[in-house]
């Protein structure tokens, strides 16, 4: 089975302090440490384990500049066997049907029997996989926690529902799915599997070699613009009880029961 991973790099949160800028329209990025967005990464993983269940090849592509190459080779690590780094200046200021097109471009140029995303870019909305399904005009599904290949050209998904309930369908190949976090437990990937894969090539191709007119991608493009970012008004802070624990019980069942969390 032919799979392709769609990837991101973004601004870790675990390790920067993220800050607004002076014109509010953005996130203050001198500096920043970036790494793999995590959503992506349970992506990869459910890709690896397919191909070593039923054979075939994992590939990985980015929308981006020279940087995120770091992102691709991460991913080739953790046992992906080709990578594509999708970069044009025309790119520059996509929103998501603009990253979705570019996307596309690069998946009609292969011949992919599943295409995978994480269920959402940590620095953005969930929008990109069902776009790019619908230029492709391929089936589907989104919050994928389970998936089990049948016949060879239709896989049985799970997918997360409201109330922690399941939904089971039949869906066919080819197909676009958003996989869900805690699908798996992604791989550890440590630095002597990426220097390994340091040297092995890397395929970059821009909007001539994607097939990506002119105008239909980049800033101008772009039907959703951002406005403006805005840090929320913190809460009130958490209630510490105090006294012995027969006392913080009683206090705490009736806190419960005076915001409504017992009847």
């Amino acid at each position: 089975m032919e799979i392709l991973v769609c990837v991101k790099r973004v601004p870790d949160t675990s390790e920067n302090e993220i800050e607004i800028n002076a014109e509010g329209n953005d996130i203050e990025r001198d500096d920043l440490v970036y790494s793999i967005n995590e959503p992506d990464n349970y992506a990869v993983e459910e890709a690896l384990r397919m191909v070593e269940r039923a054979g075939g090849i994992v590939t990985v592509a980015t929308v981006g500049g020279e940087d995120d190459e770091e992102v691709l080779r991460r991913e080739m690590a953790m046992g992906a066997k080709q990578a594509a780094l999708l970069s044009d200046e025309s790119f520059d200021g996509s929103d998501a049907r603009g990253i979705a097109t570019v996307l596309k471009g690069f998946v009609q140029k292969g011949k992919y029997d599943l295409v995978l995303t994480g269920v959402q870019a940590e620095d953005g909305g969930a929008q990109v996989g069902g776009m790019l399904a619908a230029m492709l005009d391929y089936p589907f599904a989104s919050l994928v926690t389970g998936i089990e290949a049948l016949d060879g050209r239709k896989l049985k998904i799970t997918r997360e529902i409201e109330g922690g309930n399941k939904e089971i369908y039949e869906i066919d190949l080819p197909c676009v799915l958003s996989i869900q976090t805690g699908i798996n437990e992604p791989r550890y990937v440590g630095m002597r599997g990426i220097r390994q894969v340091a040297s092995v090539p890397i395929s970059a191709l821009g909007a001539a070699d994607l097939g990506v007119e002119d105008g239909a991608v980049g800033a101008a493009a772009a039907r959703v613009k951002r406005l403006d970012y805005f840090v929320p008004p913190a809460g009130k802070g958490a209630e510490m009880l105090s006294g012995g624990r027969a006392e913080i019980i009683d206090r705490l069942i009736e806190l419960l029961k005076a915001r409504g969390g017992l009847q």
